[in-house]
Parts: structure tokens; C-alpha cells; sequence
């Protein structure tokens, strides 16, 4: 069943989608009055009747409704900035997989090192891969994609988590040693094309993070994340 997402709740029952999405039902699907789609809002997916369509508009009926299947831990994946075409795949796969956002890192041996002006221009891409991944995925949320941040303020945000890690390649637990709080949030830090400088990853042990090791296999900034995260959902019952 066709997926979409609305910021409004239903009013009265009825749920009234427009613009992309509305010419993506009546033009791209072919969809017609009598057909189904899901809405999600709210963390709420309603499953809608279609009344009608019109060439910027369509008019839908709530027929049920149910909480959204979003996994029970909160998980922020901080991502070393690596190459744009890098980064796209991490995102889409990171929300597949559960992630809640995915904010960009700029470490010292991040090989792509873009202004922040020319990072906001790709932005609203990497948010459309977002919320073409969340649609195909089933997620009842889109996952929100951020502006590119310093390390410094990396570690700040990850401290106020319950659960702060760093995966890095000079050793730490095994992700089943890790006590993962029910419904808690998570940070999860992954290392650029080249790795963390050690000072890095001393600053973020300083800080509170718990080192993390995914075996002696040294892998690729855009399969550590999604080793991980796979690692975590499964770990707390997400999988």
C-alpha cells in the first residue's frame, strides 16, 4: 500500500494530501476514488479511502488506524563527513535500518570537507533520500538528515544521551557488553574514510562515549554504520 506522510492530523476524519504527493497519487500511481493508501502522522499510520482527486489535491477517509512500528530505542547515528555519494547510501540505509536521524561529522581526517554553504545546497537531497527510504521502509517517521557540525559538538550532544558510543579500530567492548536502556536514546559515532586521529578518540572517552570494536576487520566508513546499527537493533529486540 502506498506510504505518505502529513504534519496535519486528520480533522473530522478526513485527511487532505497536496502538492508532490497529491500529483504522485493521481498522476504517477494512477490511483482512483475507492483505493488505499497509508498516512502517516504523528507517530499514527491511518489507513485512508480515497474520495477524490483533483490536480493538486487528494481528498481521503481515515478507515483505521494504529501506532507506527518504530523501534523502541532512539538512535542517532553521527557520521563522519565522508563522500557525498557515501553519505547518500549511509542515510538511506541507517533509516531502513532504525536510525532516527543521521547528523554529519567533521573530524580531522574527513577527506571531504565542503563550506557550510555548499553542504546546505545538498541537504535537501539527502533529506528526499531520507524520506524515499522511510516510505519504502515502513517507518512512521522521517527521519531528519542535519547540517554538517564540529566534533566539539558532537561529543556535547552525545553526552546528554543515556547511551553515547564510538566505534574505532584500536579496540573497546563488544556491542553485546553494552547496556542498552528499554526506550532509551543511543549516539552511535562512526570514524571518517581515514579513522579517528587517537586524540579524538581520547577526547570522546574523556567525554563519556564507551569505545566500541566490530572485530579485527577494519571496514569501510559506509559499512561500519550499518554493521552497527543492525548489531543494536537486534540487541534490543528491534530485529
Amino acid at each position: 500500500m502506498p506510504r505518505f506522510f502529513s504534519d496535519t492530523p486528520p480533522a473530522g476524519g478526513n485527511i487532505i494530501i497536496t502538492g508532490d504527493d497529491a500529483r504522485h497519487i493521481g498522476y504517477s500511481l494512477r490511483m482512483a476514488a475507492g483505493e488505499t493508501v497509508t498516512v502517516c502522522c504523528g507517530g499514527t499510520d491511518y489507513v485512508c479511502r480515497i474520495e477524490k482527486i483533483t490536480p493538486e489535491s487528494v481528498f481521503l477517509s481515515v478507515v483505521s488506524s494504529e501506532q507506527s512500528r518504530e523501534p523502541t530505542v532512539s538512535l542517532t547515528l553521527y557520521q563522519a563527513l565522508p563522500k557525498t555519494d557515501k553519505l547518500e547510501f549511509i542515510i538511506q540505509k541507517s533509516v531502513e535500518l532504525g536510525a532516527v536521524s543521521v547528523v554529519p561529522v567533521m573530524t580531522k581526517r574527513c577527506v571531504s570537507r565542503p563550506d557550510g554553504q555548499k553542504f546546505e545546497k545538498k541537504l535537501e537531497r539527502l533529506r528526499k533520500i531520507s524520506l524515499e527510504a522511510a516510505k519504502q521502509s515502513g517507518r512512521g517517521i522521517i527521519p531528519g538528515v542535519s547540517g554538517i557540525i564540529p566534533f566539539e559538538e558532537c561529543l556535547d550532544e552525545m553526552s546528554k544521551l543515556d547511551v553515547g558510543l564510538i566505534c574505532y579500530e584500536g579496540g573497546g567492548k563488544r556491542l553485546r557488553e553494552i547496556s542498552f536502556p528499554k526506550g532509551g536514546s543511543i549516539g552511535l559515532l562512526i570514524g571518517p574514510e581515514g579513522g579517528f586521529e587517537p586524540s579524538e578518540a581520547e577526547k570522546a572517552v574523556e567525554r563519556g562515549l564507551a569505545p566500541v570494536w566490530l572485530g579485527d576487520r577494519i571496514l569501510r566508513c559506509e559499512t561500519a554504520p550499518l554493521a552497527a546499527i543492525s548489531i543494536i537493533m537486534n540487541l534490543t529486540d528491534n530485529i
